[in-house]
């Protein structure tokens, strides 16, 4: 699965990081522009006035804030897929971001091969969330705390897997292959092995066998 002909807006405060990003992001071939934004009021008034596909956003931006910027951009465009880059990954930060609607979340400084990995699942509609951030959510399921509060608890296990993730898992639990999964849900195979990447991520497992034993056990099947 390739990243072609994107759209992608960067919205990012930090000038060097923001540089470094886009040499990197340049060297992908099938991206068709870069846009960027330096605060969240640029990036909402860009998002208004031209398409994008995917929006690369930094938490910890000047005025507005990353959370709000990214609660305004899926007010306004519910479609649009979010994927969160920050240098931050405290518990509930992730709890908040999920329930803001980001479909993705990287910490800077990750391998620029996963950082392309998690673009292209989060623009196939999947969603992705590191390796941290995975385990803080498991973590909101299984200790509550003073911090976090039911409506976070419910919103990040609600938003963990995506539609379309639930869809294939349950089609995975009745064995059927990537192409049979494929065909029934009218999408390519390729697609399917993104979704089927992301659902293993999320769950922290390593094959099919393990992702049903996770689900059943966890209340996803």
């Amino acid at each position: 699965m390739t990243l072609d002909h994107l759209r992608i807006l960067l919205v990012e405060d930090d000038e060097l990081f923001r540089l470094g990003l886009q040499v990197r992001l340049q060297q992908e071939r099938q991206i068709a522009s870069l846009v960027e934004a330096s605060d969240g009021e640029t990036a909402i008034d860009l998002a208004k006035q031209q398409p994008f596909d995917l929006v690369l956003l930094d938490i910890g931006l000047p005025g507005l804030g990353g959370l709000e910027t990214c609660r305004q951009l899926k007010l306004n465009h519910p479609r649009l897929p979010i994927l969160a880059l920050t240098s931050r990954n405290e518990r509930s930060l992730v709890s908040r971001l999920v329930t803001a609607g980001a479909q993705g979340y990287c910490l800077k400084g990750v391998a620029a091969e996963t950082l392309i990995l998690a673009m292209r699942s989060v623009v196939a509609g999947a969603s992705w969330w590191d390796a941290n951030a995975t385990a803080e959510i498991h973590n909101i399921f299984q200790n509550q705390s003073s911090e976090i509060t039911s409506e976070d608890i419910s919103g990040a296990r609600t938003n963990l897997l995506t539609r379309r993730e639930k869809e294939i898992l349950l089609l995975i639990s009745e064995h059927k292959t990537n192409q049979e999964i494929a065909n029934l849900l009218y999408i390519s195979a390729g697609t399917v092995r993104v979704h089927i990447h992301a659902i293993l991520h999320k769950f922290g497992v390593s094959d099919r066998k393990q992702a049903i034993a996770y689900a059943i056990q966890n209340n996803y099947l």
